[in-house]
Order: C-alpha cells, then sequence, then structure tokens
C-alpha cells in the first residue's frame, strides 16, 4: 500500500495548475492571483484554530488538510515549491528553536 504524502499533494497542485480545465478548484483559485489565495488561507488558518479550540478531532484533520492544500496552492502562485520551505526548516533544525528564533534579521 502507498502512502500519500504532502510531496504528492504538490504534485497534483502542479499538474491542475497546468491544466486547462474548468472543473479544477485548484486552476480556478491560481487564476485568481496570490492575493485571492492568501486569503483563502488566512480563512483556513482560522478555521483550523476554532477546530482547535473546540477539540473536536476529525473537524481539526479536516480543516488541517485544507490549510495544508491552500498553502501549497499560495506558494504556487507565488512560484515556491514545497522544497523551498523545507530547505528553510532544514536551515533551522541546526539549532534550538529559541536560538534560531533569536538569531532572525529584524525588518
Amino acid at each position: 500500500m502507498s502512502r500519500f504524502t504532502i510531496h504528492d499533494l504538490a504534485a497534483t497542485i502542479d499538474a491542475r495548475a497546468a491544466s486547462g480545465g474548468e472543473a479544477s478548484y485548484t486552476k480556478k483559485l491560481l487564476d485568481k492571483g496570490a492575493e485571492h489565495c492568501a486569503k483563502k488561507l488566512g480563512e483556513e488558518a482560522v478555521e483550523t484554530v476554532i477546530a482547535a479550540i473546540e477539540n473536536n478531532r476529525a473537524h481539526l484533520i479536516a480543516e488541517s488538510a485544507d490549510l495544508i492544500y491552500h498553502l501549497l496552492v499560495l506558494l504556487k502562485s507565488r512560484g515556491l515549491k514545497l522544497e523551498d520551505v523545507e530547505a528553510a526548516l532544514a536551515q533551522r533544525t541546526s539549532m534550538s528553536g529559541l536560538e534560531e528564533k533569536a538569531s532572525r534579521k529584524r525588518d
């Protein structure tokens, strides 16, 4: 049995972004632009927080899946890949979380 991964989801998003079909929700999101994708991500983040506060396991799982999907769509809309985020995470794991956060440049 094969296991579905976030990389599989990213590949599906890439494929649907390249499609010309009107039946793709992913394509419709991307066609509306990065700002729209960012707003959708924000909505899903709030819904995920609410599900966590409600302490409803099934709802939290479902909203978390939506959140991850919309994050990947936003990354795609800005020309970024999951691998870009993974590289940033890998770099951060070379020190403790508190050290890493303190080392970030302040704007």
